[in-house]
Parts: C-alpha cells; sequence; structure tokens
C-alpha cells in the first residue's frame, strides 16, 4: 500500500499539479485577459510593505539558494576549506536566520502583525 501511495505523491501527483497550474493559467488568459491586473502595486503602495514584502523574498531567496547550494553541492567541492560540521552549523544559523525573515515579512505580508 504505501509504494502505491509513494508513486502517486512522488511520480504522478506532479505532473498532474503542472497540468493544472498550466492549463488553468492558460485558460484564465485566454478567456479573461482583460481582467488581469497589477494589484500588487496598489498593495504595496501602503506605507512599510515594501520593507515586510522585501524581508519576505529575501528570506525565501535565501531559503531557496541554501537548499539548492546545500544539497546539490558535491562534497569534495568544498571538502579542502570547508570542514562538515562548520557547513552544517553555516546551514542552521543561516537557514535559521532566513526563516526568521520569511516568517516575519510572511505575517505582515498577511496582515497579521
Amino acid at each position: 500500500m504505501i509504494q502505491y501511495l509513494n508513486v502517486f505523491f512522488y511520480d504522478i501527483y506532479p505532473y498532474i499539479c503542472a497540468t493544472v497550474f498550466f492549463l488553468g493559467s492558460w485558460l484564465r488568459y485566454d478567456y479573461g485577459q482583460y481582467t488581469w491586473r497589477a494589484s500588487s502595486s496598489q498593495m504595496l503602495d501602503k506605507r512599510g510593505m515594501v520593507i515586510w514584502s522585501n524581508l519576505f523574498h529575501i528570506g525565501i531567496l535565501g531559503i531557496f539558494f541554501g537548499h539548492l547550494f546545500g544539497m546539490l553541492t558535491p562534497h569534495w567541492m568544498y571538502a579542502w576549506f570547508l570542514p562538515i560540521a562548520v557547513k552544517q552549523q553555516m546551514a542552521m544559523i543561516l537557514g535559521g536566520v532566513c526563516g526568521v525573515l520569511t516568517l516575519i515579512g510572511g505575517a505582515d505580508y498577511c496582515g497579521v502583525v
């Protein structure tokens, strides 16, 4: 049973999601292209919203590139100048900072703070 769930969620479901995303975006653009607006410029017009939006996006980019370089870089590329313990400590500290930036920026971005 777990094998079927594993195949569904990791082999089939991502393709279903991508198909729905692209097909939905295409249909939305095709049938309602004059209803698309740049309402983000109105939202960013509020005082201080630019700060929270930037905090959120800096945090998300830091998390994304941290995962990208942390998981996809082979050990032999950095082993001669960066021990594993230091890499793990850097990942925890920088990941925590980026996570807090994302949390703070996202909380005010949604109007919680």
